[in-house]
């Protein structure tokens, strides 16, 4: 489901670090898609912070777990299509990069774009490109943010 291999850019990091692939992309998806939000949880470290568009940061997998089921409850449903993955090592230019604070670090960074179509509770249907960026520790992952402008999900739906 995912390989090993060595970094070419950790200079200072591990010499293996988790490498997600297209099938471990596509399984993450997958959980979301069902709306499984204790599927979801279960990618997570249990300290993992989490951040969908512009809301507040979520720590810890509980609290995410009840965010994204609440999330889920909000609408009809859910089809991600990504395009492109990326995987590398964690770099922050910054102190404490989100998710990887303190002894245990992160093992690797790894990002997705594509685009999902959500189903709304009215049965109307939107689209939005979107971006993950992942930090990753244990074969988990540490740090979830999602890049989106999915300002217009919640508003009224407008006939043409």
């Amino acid at each position: 489901m995912h390989q090993r291999d060595k970094l070419t850019n950790a200079g200072d990091g591990p010499d293996f670090a988790f490498i997600p692939d297209r099938q471990w992309w596509r399984s993450l998806f997958d959980r979301i898609d069902a709306r499984d939000a204790h599927g979801f949880a279960n990618f997570l470290t249990p300290d993992a912070e989490f951040r969908f568009a512009n809301a507040s940061v979520v720590n810890g997998r509980a609290a995410i777990t009840a965010a994204v089921g609440g999330f889920f409850e909000a609408i009809g449903s859910s089809r991600h299509e990504f395009f492109d993955i990326w995987n590398g090592a964690a770099t922050s230019g910054r102190d404490g990069a989100p998710g990887c604070d303190g002894a245990a670090g992160c093992d690797g960074a790894a990002g997705c774009e594509g685009e999902v179509t959500y189903a709304r509770r009215d049965g109307s249907v939107i689209a939005y490109p979107f971006a993950n960026v992942l930090r990753l520790r244990a074969e988990k992952i540490a740090s979830y943010h999602i890049y989106i402008d999915n300002s217009t999900l919640f508003a009224a739906s407008v006939s043409v």
